[in-house]
């Protein structure tokens, strides 16, 4: 019986195709919109989760001053010393490589190409640290770090404006008033965050950056890579307390230095973004409902136009449950057929915003699923009543019907 229902519902879709095709418009639309804003919901959260984990896998960021910037109008926040990176390495455990750095603005040159730039002056464990790999070259020697020699590793960006189609390696890079030789190239690794492009930068030995460019032996940072065995909450409170006995900051006192934890970040942006996500696959799940009274509308009118055939039907022996799993039928299928149209769509949809957008297409088969049940149960909750009309019509008056 039910197979004669689907023969008779594809027959009487196909008798009326436009208006078959504008009924399930208000499914393929719901659908197509669902799965889009969820699939690039997806998408955008692993975007942001590769991002953040391209500043470095389990890693923290240790910075003076209570916030990322001065705030309040007081003077510059006191700087780290060499001492507080070593008792971080040497007595925060977890701690896989600590990087300090010391960075300025300088004028990169190259022949008769200039480019202005970040030198960060570190040591061979920021590339550790921050998940840094060279394309061509290699980092610095033991000797080259501890007598601050004038050697450099530079990005992409620096490689692409000054060299062009020159091999870098072993060429000489002034910067400022400095020569410094290169020694190796970092793999691209492109932007960070509005405006931080990770590529854009020169790496040199710290006592080289801060003997002959900052003129200081402040440390404004460092990179603490965190074995991914432990948590990083867990280090980072580790750090804050020996932080705070080493500058001296007793009972309320509030902090003059601040914490980074990427892996926080990211966690706190994907709630953000799923939150978001969830909010507009509700606001576009709307149109299934209204998709579903456009089905319900068609197929009462298709009762009353065919009425002297339920008539007929009743009259020769058809049971009523048989007429209203026919209509019930039919307009389940019109509401899979739409649903099936629009999950090709929202394909379609997806693979080309995401490419547009520059996000990761993250197909995903529960929520496929989820929404092509969602419009069969649409088809089913919506096409019951006038379902039900048709199988409670009596045959005597159907037969009168003109």
């Amino acid at each position: 019986m039910l197979l004669t229902s689907f023969l008779l519902a594809l027959r009487a879709i196909r008798r009326h195709l436009m208006r078959s095709f504008l009924t399930t418009l208000g499914i393929i639309i719901g659908v197509a919109a669902v799965v889009t804003m969820v699939t690039l919901g997806n998408g955008a959260t692993a975007s942001v989760k590769e991002q953040i984990s391209a500043l470095g896998s389990n890693m923290l960021t240790v910075r003076p001053g209570a916030g990322f910037g001065r705030g309040g109008g007081g003077g510059p926040p006191r700087p780290f010393e060499d001492a507080d990176v070593e008792a971080v390495r040497a007595q925060v455990g977890g701690v896989l490589h600590v990087a300090p750095q010391a960075t300025t603005s300088v004028t990169a040159v190259y022949e008769a190409q200039n480019w202005s730039t970040t030198v960060t002056g570190t040591t061979n464990d920021y590339f550790a640290a921050s998940n840094f790999k060279l394309s061509e070259g290699r980092t610095f020697s033991e000797p080259e770090e501890q007598a601050g020699k004038s050697v450099c590793v530079i990005g992409d960006t620096i490689r692409t404006s000054l060299f062009r189609d020159v091999d870098p390696v072993g060429a000489s890079l002034r910067l400022n008033d400095i020569s410094c030789q290169v020694i190796g190239v970092l793999e691209k690794r492109g932007q960070a965050g509005p405006g931080a492009d990770q590529d854009d930068q020169v790496v040199m030995p710290i006592k080289a950056v801060m003997r002959r460019l900052t003129g200081n032996r402040d440390i404004r940072a460092f990179q603490v890579a965190v074995d991914p065995r432990f948590d990083t909450s867990a280090v980072s409170a580790s750090i804050t307390s020996l932080l705070r006995e080493r500058r001296h900051l007793t009972g309320n006192t509030e902090n003059d230095f601040n914490i980074f934890d990427a892996k926080q970040i990211s966690d706190t942006l994907s709630s953000a973004t799923q939150t978001m996500t969830a909010l507009l696959a509700a606001v576009a799940a709307v149109s299934l409902v209204v998709g579903g009274i456009g089905i319900m509308n068609i197929m009462l009118v298709s009762v009353t136009e065919r009425t002297r055939e339920i008539g007929i039907r009743l009259a020769i022996g058809a049971v009523q449950r048989e007429v209203l799993m026919q209509f019930l039928v039919e307009a389940v299928t019109l509401s899979c057929l739409g649903g099936i149209i629009g999950l090709f769509l929202a394909l379609a949809l997806t693979i080309g915003i995401s490419s547009a957008m520059h996000i990761p297409f993250v197909f995903d088969v529960k929520i496929n699923l989820l929404a092509f049940a969602f419009a069969a149960a649409i088809g089913i909750i919506f096409g019951f009543f006038p379902a039900r009309r048709a199988a409670s019509l009596n045959p005597i008056e159907a037969l009168r019907h003109e």
